[in-house]
């Protein structure tokens, strides 16, 4: 292995830097550090991926130290300043309500991450663990859960969430059931694709020659293979489900208010488009903001974690 200069007098001179470029990890927690730091060289090639990731990173940050940001009450009233215009007091004016539009778009950022948080736990090893062992198993196993999955996948993920949130009520957590019956679909063909080109391959060959189950075999060396791919459908899905989590909000079956909602606050605003168009462009704008960045963000992952998909 050809050693640069550079790396060599790094890996001499000690310290942080050094020890991540070590010719040779040391355990498994050096390699694994070297891997995320080389990930992350790769990830800062793509100039949009990091915008997007400072706007996801922002949008953290916003949401966590909302009441820092803000003196303004999202839900308290005030009926003597409504629909009051973009000024120094109100930043982004007020709603027909009284209500400081700023202050409700930060404290919407909490209940976007919040949706967003619930539904990729649940979804994500609900389609891996479906997808896994519809791949490895084949046969009844897998025309059974493939079957199911293409029911779901023959509706729009949009009416199907529609349909489940209507069934289970309004609320932020019918929503977020709604929306993981809709989203972990793609997640489990995408997992199942994975599988089968592993299952006949060389070394799971081996470990199951020296007796390893199938259980054995499918957690320990097929679903770690899946992940990477996994991570990033499930990072592209990010802007689906807050957009799925909006339009349920803009038809009264997400969060409930007065809560604040980007898609209930633009179901809210839209009455009044033309003569306070802020009411709707706040909230419309951060929905699109942020869902373009986990897309931005998505696709860099794809090419840090899934060569073969940028190809």
């Amino acid at each position: 292995m050809t050693i640069s200069t550079e790396d060599a007098d790094s890996s001499n001179a000690g310290g942080f830097r050094g020890w991540l470029l070590a010719p040779e990890p040391q355990g498994w927690f050096h390699s694994s550090a070297q891997q995320l730091h080389q990930g992350w060289q790769k990830f800062s090639l793509h100039p949009l991926g990091l915008a997007g990731l400072i706007v996801i990173v922002l949008l953290i940050v916003v949401a966590t130290s909302a009441p820092l940001l803000t003196g303004y009450d999202p839900i308290i009233q005030d009926m003597a300043g409504r629909l009051a215009p973009p000024s120094a007091e109100h930043w982004l004016g007020t709603d027909n309500f009284g209500r400081d539009v700023f202050s409700r778009v930060i404290y919407g950022a909490r209940t976007t991450l919040y949706i967003i948080m619930l539904v990729t736990i649940i979804v994500a090893p609900l389609g891996l663990l479906i997808g896994t062992f519809s791949g490895y198993f084949g046969g009844i196993v897998d025309e059974i859960l493939m079957r199911i999955t293409d029911i779901f996948l023959s509706f729009p993920g949009l009416v199907l969430a529609l349909g489940f949130a209507a069934a289970l009520g309004p609320g932020i957590t019918n929503a977020i059931i709604a929306i993981s019956l809709t989203a972990w679909p793609p997640i489990a063909r995408l997992a199942r694709a994975e599988t089968l080109s592993l299952r006949k391959a060389d070394y799971i060959a081996a470990v199951r020659l020296q007796g390893a189950t199938s259980l054995a075999i499918i957690t320990r060396h097929i679903l770690p293979m899946c992940i990477p791919s996994v991570i990033v459908r499930v990072t592209l899905n990010m802007a689906g489900i807050i957009i799925t989590a909006a339009g349920l909000g803009f038809l009264g079956l997400g969060a409930q208010p007065p809560w604040p909602e980007w898609g209930s606050m633009a179901a809210s605003g839209r009455e009044f488009m033309l003569d306070s168009p802020w009411v709707i462009a706040a909230p419309g704008i951060a929905i699109a903001l942020v869902s373009l960045a986990f897309n931005l963000v998505g696709d860099a992952l794809r090419d840090v974690l899934d060569p073969r998909g940028a190809e």
